[in-house]
């Protein structure tokens, strides 16, 4: 159960890269690049690179017989991005 949910979740995680890479251009204003504020690249790399990251780190805890942790940090992207689409 534990390996189906992390691989669920990494799905999730990579559609959600994928889609902010897909809208980057509307956030820096530019088709290409990193031209925006340095505010906001810091911003858009963090959540790239934890929607990357956190699914990478959801299957060592699972190695390392922890899946519930790991479980709990591969949903924080999306339990973020849900948070940020609504209050935000």
């Amino acid at each position: 159960m534990p390996l189906a949910a992390l691989i669920l979740l990494s799905t999730v995680d990579g559609l959600l890269a994928a889609l902010l890479i897909m809208l980057s251009g509307f956030t820096f204003g530019y088709h290409e690049g990193l031209h925006g504020a340095p505010s906001a690249v810091a911003i858009w790399s963090a959540g790239l690179a934890g929607c990357i990251g956190a699914p990478i780190a959801g299957f060592v805890l699972r190695a390392h017989e922890k899946p519930g942790l790991g479980i709990f940090i591969a949903g924080l992207p999306i339990v973020l991005a849900l948070y940020l689409g609504f209050v935000g």
